[in-house]
């Protein structure tokens, strides 16, 4: 959620922009399994960096891979990415959100991160268009993330796994009672079936008691033992590498009031906070960049 305030009022009459996530987990549609089966990922190598912007713009870059290259006030930011895949159907809108009853001269704004695409949708997409490529470059050929049994970073990664033809093998923390049974076809886990992911369930005990490292790095040795390559993801993406996939979110809020026709100045941004990676990018690139809004958790995530 993003706020604006274009003159002065007292603290509590902000304008916030609030950055919505989707949340993928009724409803799904069978025809995604035609779309996936019919589906042949084709990636392109894209050496320059021009008018990629422009290229991304008309969704004419989904499943590239291109070199990055960081906004200048992160280029002394340490390691910088050297490649990223083009996952995410971006920019997203930002929607001025009409509420009622807000305090005089507040405005909240919407920066539509819900519209980042279908299956690999929400903050989880932005993260993986780094870690994705880093896991290419590192010669990959198969992933392994960790999350809820109703995980929407899992049904992203096990998407963004299909479409760049790599294996993914989830850890999905459920209760004892379920753990040896069948989780069926519900919600995320009807997406992550339809794609191949390859699930292992753990109760939420044993989570607690190995935690999520020990037990990602449980999985990779035994996948190593059998000949794989490996890549481990974790929960939510949040890690260093995941962080710049919303300093690159900054960027393109920056860019979006460049160009717009309202002289639009965020005070505040709002966001849920889960695993931390998107409110850790967020921070950052507000900070480092010229549109220094305060970043705020939604405490009713915490």
């Amino acid at each position: 959620m993003l706020c604006n305030r274009s003159f002065p009022i007292p603290p509590i009459n902000k304008v916030t922009a609030v950055i919505t996530q989707h949340n993928v987990h009724h409803h799904k549609r069978l025809d995604i399994l035609r779309l996936f089966q019919s589906h042949q990922t084709r990636t392109m190598e894209v050496e320059a960096n021009t008018n990629s912007s422009h290229m991304r713009a008309v969704g004419l870059d989904f499943l590239t891979k291109k070199a990055y290259t960081p906004p200048s006030w992160a280029s002394h930011i340490n390691p910088i990415p050297s490649h990223i895949f083009s996952l995410g159907h971006l920019p997203t809108p930002i929607h001025k959100w009409n509420l009622p009853n807000l305090p005089t001269n507040t405005e909240v704004w919407l920066k539509r991160d819900d519209l980042s695409g279908m299956q690999l949708s929400g903050n989880k997409v932005r993260k993986l268009e780094f870690l994705m490529a880093d896991a290419v470059a590192k010669g990959a050929d198969c992933i392994i993330t960790i999350g809820g049994i109703q995980s929407n970073h899992c049904r992203a990664t096990a998407v963004a796994a299909k479409y760049l033809n790599l294996d993914c093998y989830l850890i999905l923390r459920t209760s004892k009672v379920l753990v040896d049974q069948d989780p069926g076809l519900t919600g995320n886990l009807l997406v992550e079936r339809l794609v191949g992911a390859h699930v292992e369930l753990i109760s939420k005990e044993e989570y607690a008691k190995f935690g999520s490292g020990d037990l990602t790095n449980l999985l990779k040795e035994r996948l190593l033992k059998e000949g794989r390559r490996p890549y481990v993801i974790p929960v939510g993406g949040s890690n260093s590498l995941g962080t710049w996939g919303y300093i690159e979110a900054i960027r393109e809020i920056e860019e979006q009031l460049q160009s717009g026709t309202d002289k639009v100045k965020f005070d505040d941004i709002v966001v849920a906070c889960g695993s931390g990676g998107t409110i850790a990018g967020l921070g950052l690139g507000s900070w480092l960049s010229s549109l220094k809004a305060k970043v705020c958790p939604c405490l009713f995530c915490l």
